[in-house]
């Protein structure tokens, strides 16, 4: 069996003040002609089909445009829901678009109910596991502790025990959405950090032909049966050397798993430049960067008169303009933004303590301050999820 694996389309989302409908819309055609191209048996979408609970109406109308085309090809779609859709809402008609061989996942509680298809082979069993928001699903899997590795546990202890009763030699394919040890995080991903840990083993989906994951924007292989897909398009200049693309898998007749990346359209590419404004101006390394979307980093040490205005004569299609002056680390000057990166907020939050009473919290103290973050998290999800 022929799959595509896909994820994270982000259906609605802007990069910066851009508007990405437009190649978010030649993405969906580009999927279509590449499953009618490879003769496709099946698509997978891993989550984050929608980049918000209420996605805008044209991202709505770009979804139900992808469906009708998806279906009238008469591949079946296997889709799950990410922590950027609204499950609810993601889920509604699922019954009736089901007759159409799109099969929507978003119920954590139908984890181990497959969608059986076949082929000249046997049987194919794909699982959906939505995102399991731990808060919301703990009393689900019957898990005391809510946290991503013990429900995704759970789920797949449902997942095996289903596979197990069927006949033998039917094989398995997990979608989930997840961030799985290993992989390579971007700037456009969501946290979903629960109890300060953010990652599950990729051990967890053992026993499986094939698991489709979604939530990191980066194509990646873990294992042979493990890979992301990424995003078809990139949301952030952390992606910059990003090769967007799709997974095109085969599945043998004995559940060998073998990949072939399929490359995405690429509406413009990607730049990130670092240097004075005089440099960036003037340095002819540059001019393969001229056509880009561009993050200019400049490091002069007074900030020069109409930067924004002066970088874009130059690179015309200039985003994101960021001051990094070069100093000491331990210059007073250096900015509070550049003092937090790279921590998250618990680290940020211990380094409060310690400023204040001159010693940083204990362990106790600790996990009252992640407890609390988590609490304040997981009323985000169930607001938005709500809204």
């Amino acid at each position: 069996m022929r799959l595509l694996h896909t994820s994270d389309w982000h259906l609605g989302r802007s990069f910066h003040r851009v508007n990405m409908l437009g190649a978010q819309a030649e993405f969906i055609g580009h999927l279509v002609d590449a499953v009618r191209a490879h003769a496709v048996d099946a698509v997978a979408v891993s989550g984050d089909v929608y980049d918000r609970a209420v996605p805008p109406l044209a991202a709505v109308e770009l979804f139900d445009d992808a469906l009708h085309r998806l279906a009238d090809l008469g591949v079946p779609t296997v889709m799950i829901s990410g922590n950027h859709d609204s499950a609810r809402r993601l889920g509604v008609g699922a019954g009736l678009i089901d007759r159409a061989g799109i099969h929507l996942r978003t119920e954590p509680s139908a984890a181990g109910t497959p969608v059986v298809l076949s082929d000249a082979h046997g049987e194919v069993a794909f699982y959906g596991l939505p995102y399991l928001e731990p808060a919301l699903v703990k009393d689900e899997f019957g898990v005391t502790k809510a946290g991503h590795e013990a429900v995704l546990a759970a789920a797949m202890d449902r997942v095996r025990a289903d596979l197990a009763a069927r006949p033998s030699g039917t094989r398995s394919v997990v979608l989930a959405h997840a961030f799985v040890t290993g992989g390579q995080a971007s700037d456009s991903e969501r946290d979903i950090t629960v109890g300060g840990v953010a990652a599950v083993p990729a051990g967890v989906f053992d026993g499986v032909d094939y698991v489709a994951l979604g939530h990191l924007h980066g194509c990646q292989t873990l294992t042979e049966r493990v890979r992301y897909s990424g995003s078809p398009l990139a949301y952030s200049f952390s992606e910059a050397d990003h090769r967007k693309s799709m997974w095109l898998v085969d599945l043998a007749a004995d559940g060998s798993v073998t990949a072939e990346r399929l490359d995405c359209p690429v509406p413009r590419p990607l730049a990130r430049i670092r240097g004075t404004l005089d440099d960036l101006l003037a340095d002819p390394r540059l001019d393969g960067h001229e056509d880009a979307w561009v993050e200019a980093t400049l490091t002069d040490a007074i900030r020069p008169a109409d930067p924004m205005a002066r970088i874009a004569a130059r690179f015309p299609h200039t985003l994101s303009l960021v001051f990094d002056p070069e100093r000491a680390p331990d210059d007073p000057a250096v900015s509070y933004a550049r003092r937090l990166a790279g921590r998250d907020d618990q680290q940020i939050a211990e380094d409060f303590v310690a400023h204040v009473r001159g010693a940083g919290p204990d362990p106790r103290e600790a996990a009252v301050l992640r407890d609390a973050f988590d609490a304040v998290r997981a009323d985000d999800t169930v607001r938005e999820v709500a809204r």
